[in-house]
């Protein structure tokens, strides 16, 4: 494998900032683009990159395709339709299940791609730091030719739990090679390491490939800033990524009072068959403890456990077919395949998430305080279409995943409250009837993620001569 090249990448692409919990996503417009252009050279010089990690902040960014053609991008090669598309476009919508509620005709922000342009992520140590760092950006907006679209602050908590209560973030693949990519506690697991080009541009990809990357014809690079990619054209794409960014809202209350209800006993409300059948439909406990290796209750010790597979528990007696980590990251658990294929087949598909939640926690899981909260799903992937759009298409919302009939993710697939989840068991199997939608995408694109060499390309861009 090739070293990867730190000095050029950006920093999100090996680490999730985990030493700088708040964080805030600035969702910008180019109105400007020469102004603009001037702000993104400018920028380039601070961005963190992949070398190591700052104290106390951290800053990346990432240009959607209508933001790269703001700029004044053109005759570039090589991008994929799906970014093209853009992730608002009737063709994506249907892929991702983005439909009723969360269709992109109902969002709070995205639903015209021509009016979301840059993702500018900022990272802090304290509350006052971030705050600091975003009004001296927001500062500069304006006078760059820059338009804020939202802003969504996140944080990550120290427990790790995302507003469902569940811990988050346990499941990260490895970049093959690149062992600091994962905590220390999680590198038990070899099935977790994956080839590097799965997640940057210029590497080998599980198949042994180079993936495809955009590129820009020599002469328009005449100061040589991007390395070449023969065939007369210069590499825009390499230490980069593809970056899917959605706002998606929890509706926390209405999940576990859906719970509450299907457990209810005679003397009301059972809190612990409640948690039971919340593990059921995630896969693993509150905790982080995975069910096939904790069945029974939770187990804190597990934690943090990731070395563990579905093929000895095909049936789902432990941990149901359908449970989220399941469709999430099959593992070994395809039934028409020896565990060994699985795990690559599964590994094909992977995600570099970087996700955080925002809004306040809910004081009563039961009652509906009316807060707005969710997660800032971000995700990071070579190829949108085999990766991204696959998990949500193929296994997510799949109704025949793995040999299940008519239902989807339990926790977050396109559910219409019609749907049921088949919890396993012998003798005889249990359903879960009525389930409707708890989560509900409010906005999202998506973007490229420069590698450091490329953003300074793009900020020396010629005006477009106008014909």
């Amino acid at each position: 494998m090739s070293a990867l090249e730190r000095n050029d990448m950006q920093g999100l692409l090996l680490s999730a900032y985990g030493h700088l919990p708040w964080s805030a996503n600035v969702v910008l417009r180019i109105d400007a683009a020469a102004r603009a252009r001037g702000w993104l050279g400018s920028l380039a010089g601070s961005v963190t990159s992949a070398l190591g990690k700052h104290r106390t902040r951290g800053t990346n960014v990432a240009l959607t395709y209508c933001g790269l053609r703001a700029l004044g991008l053109g005759g570039a090669a090589g991008f994929p339709l799906a970014f093209v598309d853009g992730m608002a476009s009737a063709r994506r919508a249907r892929l991702l299940g983005d439909c009723g509620a969360s269709a992109p005709g109902a969002w709070s922000w995205g639903s015209d791609p021509d009016s979301v342009h840059v993702l500018l992520m900022l990272f802090a140590d304290e509350e006052t730091g971030l705050a600091a760092a975003l009004a001296e950006h927001r500062a500069a907006f304006a006078a760059n030719g820059l338009h804020e679209i939202v802003t969504l602050a996140t944080r990550r908590h120290r427990d790790g739990k995302e507003h469902f209560g569940f811990s988050d973030g346990i499941a990260q693949p490895a970049i093959r090679g690149e062992r600091s990519s994962e905590p220390a506690r999680r590198r038990t697991n070899p099935d977790n390491d994956v080839a590097a080009g799965e997640f940057v541009l210029g590497y080998r990809n599980e198949y042994g490939r180079l993936p495809d990357t955009p590129a820009v014809d020599a002469a328009a690079d005449p100061g040589a800033v991007l390395a070449g990619a023969g065939g007369g054209t210069h590499d825009l794409g390499r230490n980069g990524s593809y970056l899917v960014f959605r706002q998606i809202e929890q509706d926390v209350a209405a999940f576990w009072r859906f719970l509450d209800d299907r457990t209810r006993g005679s003397e009301g409300s059972d809190s612990a068959a409640r948690e039971r059948l919340a593990a059921k439909f995630l896969g693993r406990w509150p905790s982080g403890a995975p069910l096939v290796q904790a069945p029974l209750a939770d187990d804190p010790q597990l934690a943090a456990a990731n070395d563990f597979g579905f093929a000895a528990d095909r049936r789902g007696l432990s941990c149901p077919v359908g449970a989220h980590i399941r469709r999430a990251n099959p593992r070994d658990g395809f039934a028409d395949e020896a565990p060994r294929q699985s795990v690559r087949r599964s590994n094909r598909h992977r995600l570099l998430r970087r996700g955080r939640p925002y809004g306040p926690r809910i004081a009563n899981v039961l009652e509906d305080d009316g807060a707005s909260r969710g997660l800032a799903f971000i995700c990071l992937n070579s190829d949108i279409e085999r990766q991204f759009e696959f998990v949500q298409q193929t296994w997510i919302n799949n109704v025949t995943f793995c040999g299940l009939a008519n239902e989807v993710d339990p926790l977050v697939g396109a559910q219409n409250g019609s749907g049921f989840y088949t919890i396993a068991d012998d003798p005889l199997r249990a359903r879960v009837k009525g389930i409707p939608r708890f989560v509900t995408t409010k906005g999202g694109a998506y973007f490229f993620l420069p590698g450091l060499r490329a953003l300074r390309f793009l900020a020396s861009l010629e005006p477009v001569a106008a014909g």
